[in-house]
């Protein structure tokens, strides 16, 4: 039987909607905006030297946000999974000339072997999970940050399973078959099961892309002189070897893992990009127009600008400046 094709939880990390949680993130996170160039700062006239993060977490918010997306996607698990079997009309109508260029070498492979690449996406993906964001601990300096770097990270794979299971692109609103159906020399009963109707698209890529493009920010963002180019090109080859692998499995189009690669790249470098950007002014109240009713959200951009405090310059050692010193004439 055609089994585990489906996206499947993914050791108990389930997610909520992006959009609406990067809305959230950004109204209610409280994140901190810090500097892209270096972690340790040198302030030149209190003569010291400031160990800022680059992110800052907000725990109790956070929380909600986890905690909101694990309840939001039981429901959306067994929805997908209980779609309807497929007809047998709908299996006689399939054309294989409908299909993309793009698409068309999904369903003329040998499937012989599409179980097996079934159980090796399953079961590879845990340890990437795991093992991927583990080398950032061979990084000094992102290691002393573990707690808010493993807190961000578990967020970001609840946004990237419940944009899966929530958004217009995934198998909650799409219908479209997995390769598995157009393969006449299966048996009619691993061709016509209701999980067949989830092709689009794949959420193994997508939290995979996530997983990988996580780090690659995380690691460029703590160690800004590295190369960018070498580490976001890096980043694409854990989802790119994945993808293969559920097309090889029957699971997916080639297209499919490509939507499932973008929307996973997009979070793990928005994300963490999010935790660096200050929000003040935001305010959120209730609309009430003639002919309309809802939210009306505000924001007032905070100066840049601010007034030093006399207390601010206390003990300055001005010998150390190229100016004279306040008394001088």
């Amino acid at each position: 039987m055609f089994r585990n094709l489906g996206r499947q939880p993914c050791i108990g990390i389930i997610k909520f909607d992006l959009v609406l949680l990067f809305f959230i993130l950004a109204l209610v996170q409280g994140v901190v905006g810090q500097s892209n160039d270096s972690i340790l700062r040198h302030d030149s006239i209190l003569g010291k030297t400031l160990d800022r993060k680059i992110y800052h977490v907000n725990y109790i918010s956070g929380s909600f946000i986890i905690a909101g997306g694990l309840a939001s996607d039981y429901p959306a698990i067994g929805r997908i999974k209980n779609k309807p079997n497929l007809t047998s009309d709908e299996i006689l109508n399939l054309n294989t000339s409908l299909v993309s260029p793009l698409d068309r070498w999904a369903i003329n492979q040998n499937p012989s072997q599409y179980l097996m690449y079934s159980k090796l996406s399953d079961d590879i993906e845990p340890p990437i999970f795991i093992v991927l964001p583990a080398l950032l601990g061979f990084d000094k300096k992102i290691r002393k940050d573990w707690l808010d770097l493993l807190y961000m990270y578990i967020e970001g794979h609840v946004i990237t399973f419940t944009f899966y299971n929530y958004s217009w692109l995934g198998p909650t609103f799409q219908n479209k078959y997995r390769p598995i159906t157009y393969y006449t020399s299966l048996p009619l009963a691993d061709r016509i099961t209701g999980n067949n109707r989830n092709s689009a698209y794949s959420g193994h890529t997508a939290s995979v892309a996530y997983t990988s493009f996580f780090i690659a920010k995380v690691y460029c963002d703590y160690n800004p002189d590295a190369s960018k180019f070498f580490w976001y090109s890096a980043a694409l080859i854990p989802p790119l070897a994945m993808g293969y692998i559920r097309v090889r499995a029957l699971a997916h189009m080639p297209s499919d893992c490509m939507t499932g690669l973008s929307v996973g790249a997009l979070v793990g470098i928005v994300l963490p990009q999010l935790h660096k950007f200050k929000c003040k002014g935001i305010s959120l109240s209730m609309m009430n127009i003639p002919g309309a009713t809802g939210l009306d959200v505000g924001w007032v951009i905070p100066s840049t600008i601010k007034q030093s405090s006399p207390k601010q310059f206390q003990n300055i050692n001005y010998t150390q400046l190229n100016q004279p010193l306040p008394n001088e004439n």
